[in-house]
């Protein structure tokens, strides 16, 4: 009898972090590598929020909690919901989980059935299809192409969308790309999905607070409220807050979808990290003026970044509207042969040389479902992410 189950078979491991222990061991081994594959920022927690922390574990705040949250977290969620997206829940209609992608895996696994369809924009966060695939669904890429500012059009989500389709996945600013929809561009999107009365949104707004250049974040449910009983809104405070080891992630919705999610989390994990709960009902609540001091560096950091990289022949690298994260294309690049002598037959075979003869840990693009590209995540310090790209254009010189 065969040990793993059949399902394994249907996805892979995550290639970002992949990625990040390749670069981890080479280093470790002593080699001098930039690391850029890994979605977190640099910054620390703020201490408000560690003191939030600190205070709960010196009160006894450790023991289990209510499966998918306690009460203030919950009461924190739906204020900030209302603060910053005019969007009215109850707790009741909150979920609270381990990071921002259990909440995600918990709402597919208590929807999907099996042949049921995804509709997934590409370029797409790692996790998506496969999440998808361990639920028993089937996920149906939308290409968002270099064209289109890796936005997704109206057409193209017409165009994949049947009558199996059980959800759309929208993810602005993006990871991978950091594109952001405007909010002309979401009720496009908005308008094709209101044609479709069978297809749920699960909007995945985690970069929400990461947003540069004057760009307005913007939500499904926002922007089209017909929608707001068939969309699940997600976050969490990984990236805003630099809390990425806290994991917690959360979700407003229907009370019957949040409540199968309850279900699904009560049968897992149960409860969050309780300490982690309470640090998060500090950021939620707390002092947000950090988060604009940090924005100012990463767009920074981005334009440093995006300049370097237009700088190489046949390398075109977009600006975004946010995230920390750029997603160029070496179209110009595939063919030619490394200084180490690799032949760059695609965007794998470039991070691959790249890394083995710079030190350099970028993530391809086939991972996520556009190619020829890469991304690099620029949320480390501007001396890196200099020397990186500095490694990156004399690597691209010496191609032949």
């Amino acid at each position: 009898m065969e040990l793993l189950s059949a399902t394994l078979d249907r996805v892979k491991p995550s290639p970002t972090i992949a990625v990040t222990t390749k670069a981890a061991e080479l280093k470790a081994a002593g080699r001098d590598i930039i690391g850029l594959g890994a979605g977190e920022p640099d910054f620390d927690t703020p201490q408000n929020i560690k003191d939030a922390a600190i205070a709960a574990i010196t009160a006894g705040k450790t023991k289990y909690t209510a499966v998918d949250g306690i009460a203030e977290l919950k009461q924190a969620i739906c204020a900030k919901f209302k603060r910053d997206n005019g969007l009215e829940y109850t707790p009741a209609q909150v979920s609270v989980g381990t990071g921002g992608k259990q909440i995600l895996y918990n709402a597919l696994m208590a929807t999907l059935n099996p042949g049921e369809e995804v509709v997934i924009p590409a370029p797409y966060w790692v996790s998506y299809p496969d999440m998808v695939l361990l639920a028993g669904g089937e996920p149906v890429i939308a290409m968002a192409t270099l064209e289109d500012d890796f936005k997704l059009t109206p057409a193209a989500l017409e165009a994949a969308i049947t009558p199996k389709t059980k959800w759309f996945i929208f993810n602005s600013p993006s990871n991978p790309t950091g594109a952001g929809y405007t909010r002309a561009e979401l009720k496009a999107l908005t308008d094709v999905l209101m044609r479709h009365p069978h297809v749920w949104v699960m909007s995945d707004d985690m970069y929400e607070h990461l947003a540069y250049d004057g760009f307005e974040f913007c939500t499904p449910a926002e922007i089209e409220p017909a929608l707001y009983d068939r969309t699940l809104t997600v976050n969490g405070v990984s990236k805003a807050y630099a809390m990425t080891g806290w994991r917690i992630g959360y979700a407003a919705g229907p009370e019957k979808l949040i409540g199968a999610m309850r279900k699904i989390q009560s049968q897992s994990t149960s409860n969050p990290c309780t300490i982690s709960q309470w640090a998060a009902v500090e950021a939620l609540n707390g002092t947000q003026d950090y988060i604009p001091t940090n924005n100012e560096m990463f767009a920074r950091r981005r334009n440093l970044v995006v300049s370097m990289l237009n700088e190489i022949d046949g390398v075109v690298c977009p600006t975004p509207e946010g995230a920390f994260y750029v997603y160029p294309s070496i179209a110009g690049l595939i063919g030619k042969t490394s200084a180490g002598g690799m032949t760059l037959t695609d965007d794998e075979a470039f991070a691959t040389a790249l890394l083995e003869e710079t030190g350099v840990a970028v993530v391809f693009g086939a991972a996520f479902g556009l190619s020829p590209n890469f991304r690099i995540s620029y949320a480390t310090s501007d001396a890196a992410l200099k020397e990186a790209c500095s490694r990156i254009q004399s690597f691209c010189a010496k191609l032949t």
